[in-house]
């Protein structure tokens, strides 16, 4: 299990909420005149899934993913190949990044300042958030570039030197696709959310393909496509364990 293995679990993170199990699509008659995003609402939740990463050398990874997260505190995850043995564990903060590899001991326990400066990627718990729920990047303020095109409005906003370019659907208030990039390094990030369900009132992402470029030092740049299909989410006001032992 290589590094880019574990970097590829991050980016299957962002994308927890995605080819969930079709039920009802969410449906809207109302268009948004005016630019009103929709934020996916919850206190806790928890997951379970089924995960693919292909890697750009050809290699592909299938597994169960289990994830459980605190709204705007802490997303943790346990990855598991099969036979009920668990290869992977990881939490995610306000503050940092740690994954256990439990098979290799290739461990990740990184700021994301450090992770910016060994990979080439600005992220943080906020932005794994917005992503895993469709949500839009960052919140708008005047320095954006917003504009309607048809039945999407078309976003672009920076921050911290990343470019982040949104497609949020006007009957539902998601982001349909989102693209990043940076002038001083070459990791990006692409997702796509072709199609949403109905779950408990709100849109839901429930496909999602995601690609994500990661360059550690001077290493040529790896590519990780990831797919996934979610057995099952639930949402809850009651508070749920974070096992934090590594």
């Amino acid at each position: 299990m290589s590094k880019y293995f574990l970097l590829s679990l991050i980016a299957a993170l962002v994308l927890l909420a995605g080819c969930a199990r079709k039920t009802n699509l969410f449906t809207s008659d109302e268009t948004m005149k005016e630019f009103s995003p929709s934020y996916f609402e919850f206190n806790y939740l928890s997951a379970k899934a089924r995960v693919v990463l292909e890697e750009q050398n050809g290699k592909t990874t299938r597994g169960t993913l289990n994830l459980r997260a605190k709204k705007d505190s802490i997303i943790w995850f346990s990855v598991s190949p099969g036979l009920g043995i668990e290869a992977v564990r990881g939490v995610i903060t306000t503050e940092s990044i740690k994954i256990k590899d439990r098979i290799n001991g290739q461990d990740i326990d990184l700021s994301y300042d450090q992770f910016q400066n060994t990979y080439g990627l600005r992220i943080s718990l906020n932005l794994f958030q917005n992503i895993l729920f469709a949500n839009i990047p960052n919140k708008v303020s005047y320095r954006d570039r917003l504009v309607r095109v048809g039945k999407t409005f078309e976003l672009r906003q920076r921050r911290d030197d990343i470019i982040y370019e949104s497609v949020i659907g006007a009957q539902h208030g998601k982001v349909e696709k989102l693209n990043t990039s940076s002038r001083y390094h070459k990791g990006k990030l692409t997702a796509v959310y072709p199609e949403f369900e109905d779950l408990e009132g709100q849109p839901f992402a429930n496909k999602i393909l995601i690609t994500m470029l990661i360059q550690q030092q001077s290493n040529n740049p790896q590519s990780t496509l990831v797919n996934m299909e979610v057995n099952k989410v639930d949402l809850s006001n009651t508070p749920i364990s974070f096992p934090y032992n590594f």
